[in-house]
């Protein structure tokens, strides 16, 4: 069972509403896309369901089969707890 990351609200990336563009804010791929292309902007991936670039898992989501729980998972620095916990 995955929870929904509460810091994105379970969207993966952090200041979308920086983006004018809204025919591209259902896509993941785009927003990365768009991500690289523009300058002057705070919009990244979610540095609680990821690391600011890439997700651990599933975009938006926490503590499912795709990520890695333990010592090992990318919670682990914080007693393998999300931050939004």
């Amino acid at each position: 069972m995955s929870l929904p990351c509460t810091r994105c609200e379970s969207s993966g990336f952090l200041n979308l509403d920086q983006i004018d563009d809204e025919s591209i804010l259902e896509d993941n791929d785009l927003i990365l896309k768009w991500i690289k292309e523009n300058e002057d902007h705070d919009v990244q991936v979610c540095d609680c369901c990821g690391d600011g670039e890439n997700w651990h898992g599933v975009p938006g989501e926490h503590y499912n089969n795709d990520d890695p729980r333990g010592p090992n998972g990318p919670y682990a620095y914080n007693g393998g707890l999300c931050e939004c916990n």
